[in-house]
């Protein structure tokens, strides 16, 4: 089935919109349709969330790019990312030259991703469990990213952030979220974008929506 955009489609879209060429050039590379739910590889390169299984979405790509330039991630960064999902954002994060780890509470979508990062090239760590909970014994990161939607920034995670580290997550109700960066200054953390109206799917567990 033919895609009704192409890749350069959205990389054109993307620039439009402001994006930096370093995040242009992740996109650039990581292929979408691998990522998606087989019936809706035609739509991959729609600027639209897409199903992948279980319930799960891919998010919609203007979306985690804003994300990405909220996170400003180095090279070298040590970056957690909530919520692996399908393995998308990890493949994109690891384009941007970051060391990344995901952890994904679906196992089904934990195996499925971390064979797909690893068929890809991607040298990607994971975890399957409660991300709320963080990766303790990896910590500290130096970026931390939730790719669901949560009511509050869970506390384990900010534990798990250095002095100075970023967090951006999609924070609000269950059914509207906006993209929020921080700044851990001391043992708190300190908002600096509040961004683009969202709706994600929801975290869920101690820390999220139950």
């Amino acid at each position: 089935m033919p895609l009704r955009m192409s890749r350069d489609d959205l990389i054109e879209l993307l620039r439009r919109q402001g994006f930096s060429e370093r995040i242009l050039r992740a996109f650039a590379r990581v292929p979408r349709e691998l990522f998606v739910h087989p019936d809706y590889r035609d739509l991959a390169y729609e600027d639209t969330a897409l199903p992948t299984k279980n319930g799960q979405t891919i998010s919609q790509p203007s979306v985690i790019a804003e994300m990405l330039d909220a996170l400003d991630v180095f090279p070298g960064a040590k970056v957690l990312e909530v919520g692996l999902g399908s393995g998308y954002v990890a493949a994109l994060l690891s384009e941007l030259g970051a060391r990344v780890y995901g952890i994904e509470r679906d196992p089904e979508l934990c195996s499925e991703a971390q064979s797909r990062l690893k068929a890809l090239g991607y040298s990607v760590r994971v975890r399957c469990g409660d991300g709320a909970e963080g990766w303790p014994e990896e910590s500290p990161f130096d970026r931390l990213l939730i790719s669901a939607a949560v009511p509050r920034i869970p506390a384990p995670l900010v534990e798990q952030l250095v002095d100075g580290g970023i967090f951006v997550a999609p924070v609000g109700s269950e059914y509207s979220q906006r993209i929020v960066a921080y700044v851990k200054r001391g043992d708190a953390l300190h908002p600096v974008y509040v961004g683009s109206p969202v709706v994600f799917v929801p975290l869920r567990g101690r820390w999220g929506f139950r």
